[in-house]
This record gives structure tokens, sequence and C-alpha cells, in this order.
């Protein structure tokens, strides 16, 4: 199979069991993002993190690839493509509550940075704050459906996994700077 099909070269491209649509359409940016976000969580990977953090990131992983063929397909339950479910988010609460004990409460705005793996985490949470953007903006689409027009289908579930993943994003930051005896950096007011 080549990596080219050159069936891209006018700028559109084909949606999973749907048309082709232009490359800057909304569900593209939506699920692009969500591919820079897993790229970035690939990046963390190589920085040496915590083999707890590891295990936890290949998971995500796995978990932003499946919201990707989601999101790359506008009939998702017709192709039997399986959509974030609540379980996956409890998990990510779980996650959050069981990092956040191991810190000290914040008392104050940090700036992202720390350890290489720290920094990137928070890198990673931002794109993750975008692609749940890029969600909501997606979901207020409007299209023609067989009942006239519709929503774009976009599970609540997706925006809530997006949500707290990035939370978890900002904790697992912290966390992985106090494993590394690295402390947060406060935010200081310039004026």
């Amino acid at each position: 199979m080549k990596i080219y099909t050159k069936t891209g070269d006018d700028g559109e491209t084909g949606l999973f069991g749907g048309p082709r649509v232009r490359k800057d359409h909304i569900r593209i940016e939506a699920y692009g993002t969500v591919d820079e976000l897993n790229a970035v969580l690939g990046v963390v990977r190589t920085q040496s993190p915590p083999p707890e953090l590891d295990a936890l990131l290949v998971t995500f992983q796995n978990q932003l690839f499946d919201l990707g063929a989601e999101l790359a397909t506008p009939e998702p339950k017709k192709f039997g493509i399986a959509g974030v479910t609540p379980q996956q988010v409890a998990a990510l609460e779980s996650a959050i509550d069981r990092h956040e004990a191991e810190l000290e409460p914040l008392k104050q705005f940090i700036l992202p940075g720390g350890t290489p793996a720290a920094a990137s985490l928070h890198l990673a949470r931002t794109i993750c704050r975008r692609a749940e953007r890029l969600l909501v903006t997606l979901a207020a689409v409007v299209v023609e459906g067989n009942e006239g027009l519709v929503a774009e289908p976009i599970s609540s579930d997706a925006l809530i996994y997006l949500n707290r993943l990035s939370d978890l994003l900002f904790v697992l930051a912290r966390w992985t700077n106090r494993k590394a005896g690295v402390a947060d950096v406060p935010w200081q007011k310039s004026i």
C-alpha cells in the first residue's frame, strides 16, 4: 500500500463512510488536533517518564486514536466505531484524584515548565483544550440530514473526556515535577 494516494491534492479529503470535505473543515481540524495531542503524548513517552505515567500515556494514546476514528466518521455507530465511554471518563477522574492526592494544594497559578516531560505535558494540556474547543464548534454546526437540518453528531462523552483529560494532564505535569524533585514555578504578575 502506498502512503500517497494523490486524492487529496485538490485540498479535499474523504471522511470514513461519508463525503469528501475540504481539509480545513471543522471536523478535520478537530480530529487533526486530537492526532496532534496524541503525537505530543508520544513525545512525553520519549522523555523517560515514571513507569506509572508511561502506562497511562499509552492508554490515552490508544483512546485518542479511537476518538480520532469517531470524529473522522460522520455516522460512527453505523460503521461500528466505538466512541468514548463514561467508564473512560470515570478512569480519568480516578487518575486525577489519585495523583492530585500526592500534590500540595495550589495556592496560586503556576507557569508551564519544570522537567522536559512536565513541560511537554503542559503543552499536551493546551492542545487538548484546543481539541475540546473545536469539538464544541463542530457540535454547533448544522448539516442537512435525513430529517432536515440537524447538528453534527458529536458524543457528549467525547467532550467530557477531553475536558477531564486536560485536567489530568495538568495534574500529571505537576506530579511529574514532584517525582523529579522540581518545584512548580509560581506566576508572578509583571505589572
